[in-house]
């Protein structure tokens, strides 16, 4: 039996090879291709893929989002996502939602695809790469990014502690504990690297 695999990603150029490479493997049967997450979240309902292949960042829906409903709607369909970036934040959100897999886009052609012969018979498939990224995070409680988003959007000491219901003198403290946590110099330094290891 074929493995019925839909493919999701917004930029259509890209949809359209992924499509095309994927149908090169005849064990695949490539059901749909979709640039828009929310259609590919709706036609899942009845198309019933085995695997969903997915660009993990896309406007409106993230791939990990996608996954998040499809699980609840779908809880048999497995996801594969594809990235372009290596981002901790990413890989740590995938595992703990139990992504089936998780590869990045410039693995050769025949990665992808034993990837997801591998998700579909129940294993699960993660780029080393990204394990050996996510071994060293260093992520910060939910707290923390919570406070790392309020620092990005440039509030003081004073208005975070009235957004948190803390004292002004307690988050200073946090602050400092955080920076020395994930090894930033100082704010702006601290959001940056939040960025960048997808954590905000």
């Amino acid at each position: 039996m074929k493995i019925k695999v839909l493919v999701v990603e917004d930029q259509k150029t890209v949809l359209a090879a992924l499509v095309a490479l994927l149908r090169l493997n005849h064990d695949f049967e490539v059901i749909g291709g979709f640039a828009d997450p929310s259609a590919a979240l709706n036609a899942a309902a009845s198309l019933r893929p085995d695997v969903v292949v997915s660009d993990i960042q896309m406007p409106g829906m993230s791939g990990l989002d996608l996954a998040r409903k499809l699980r609840a709607q779908a809880p048999a369909c497995r996801v594969v996502l594809l990235s372009t970036f290596a981002r901790t934040g990413y890989v740590q959100e995938a595992l703990r939602l139990g992504i089936g897999g998780y590869l990045l886009k410039d693995s050769p052609p025949e990665r992808l695809a034993d990837g997801i012969r591998a998700v579909a018979a129940g294993r699960r498939q993660i780029e080393s790469t990204l394990l050996e990224l996510q071994e060293d995070s260093h992520r910060p409680s939910e707290r923390d990014c919570v406070l790392l988003h309020l620092v990005r959007e440039g509030q003081s000491n004073a208005e975070i502690a009235g957004a948190l219901g803390l004292s002004e003198g307690t988050i200073k403290n946090i602050i400092t504990a955080l920076l020395a946590n994930i090894g930033a110099k100082n704010r702006v330094e601290a959001c940056r690297l939040a960025e960048h290891k997808g954590w905000i």
